[in-house]
């Protein structure tokens, strides 16, 4: 029952896409433009440890910075649907509370993908390469994903409790420009100060964006020992299983509240 109906809500919101193409370009528009403005015009003029490319670089923290666009549009789409009486609505059918969560999160999901794939795709193109083979390169935007799913559900959770999309839209600003550069993403944390650095490098978007540089081949550029750096993947997996546990519960609970309200 929650499968079919997840898939019937996942199915109408996508169906909304067709209405609003908008929303798949926000995605898509933005690491794009990174990628060709950055990668390609820069990628020469930044020179990376090694004398590595910054491309090769930076394009672990475009896919990060596509999953922290998940935040807006999961917090921006769930305000607007409460706004328009989406509890109302479904508290008189029957229907489930889990899916008409689950089922945004599934959308945005798809979204990333769309977004990473796009963005990876120009990537290619201007020379970038997954140098370690088929399994760690799908390992890779594995781990993106999972990241775009954590940060689809904490928008869920800042849609809930703001209930205001110009609230969670300035939010959202200030989560995809702090979330990207305030991490490892785009610029290398050794020239960071020491606490500021450390802030960087244990953050959930430093430590996928490392564990995808390794399972791709691609330049680190951090020279420090800490154990995020050297063991990224294992910490990026507990981190963002402990943040969405923490998450899904309290998105779930305010939920449940603003459904139970007279």
């Amino acid at each position: 029952m929650i499968l079919t109906e997840t898939a019937a809500l996942t199915g109408r919101r996508l169906l909304r896409l067709r209405r609003s193409p908008g929303e798949l370009l926000a995605v898509t528009l933005t690491p794009v433009t990174m990628v060709v403005v950055m990668g390609y015009l820069l990628d020469k003029t930044i020179v990376m440890p090694g004398g590595a490319g910054y491309l090769d670089f930076m394009m672990a923290g475009v896919g990060a910075q596509v999953a922290l666009a998940c935040f807006g549009t999961s917090a921006i789409a769930l305000a607007d649907d409460l706004r328009g009486g989406l509890v109302d609505r479904f508290r008189s059918l029957p229907i489930g509370r889990v899916p008409v969560l689950l089922a945004q999160s599934l959308c945005d999901l798809l979204l990333t993908t769309a977004g990473i794939a796009i963005a990876s795709a120009v990537g290619w193109l201007l020379g970038w390469r997954i140098h370690t083979g088929l399994l760690p390169g799908l390992a890779g935007f594995g781990l993106l994903l999972a990241l775009a799913f954590l940060l689809s559900w904490t928008g869920i959770l800042a849609g809930l409790w703001f209930r205001s999309a110009p609230a969670v839209n300035s939010l959202s600003g200030l989560v995809l420009v702090v979330g990207s550069f305030l991490s490892t993403a785009f610029v290398p944390p050794d020239g960071l100060p020491g606490w500021l650095r450390a802030i960087a490098s244990w953050s959930p978007v430093s430590t996928v964006s490392t564990a995808c540089r390794r399972l791709w081949g691609n330049p680190v550029a951090d020279t420090s020992h800490s154990f995020a750096v050297v063991h990224p993947v294992p910490v990026a997996l507990a981190t963002m299983a402990v943040l969405l546990a923490v998450v899904i519960t309290a998105a779930w609970r305010v939920f449940r509240s603003a459904a139970e309200k007279p």
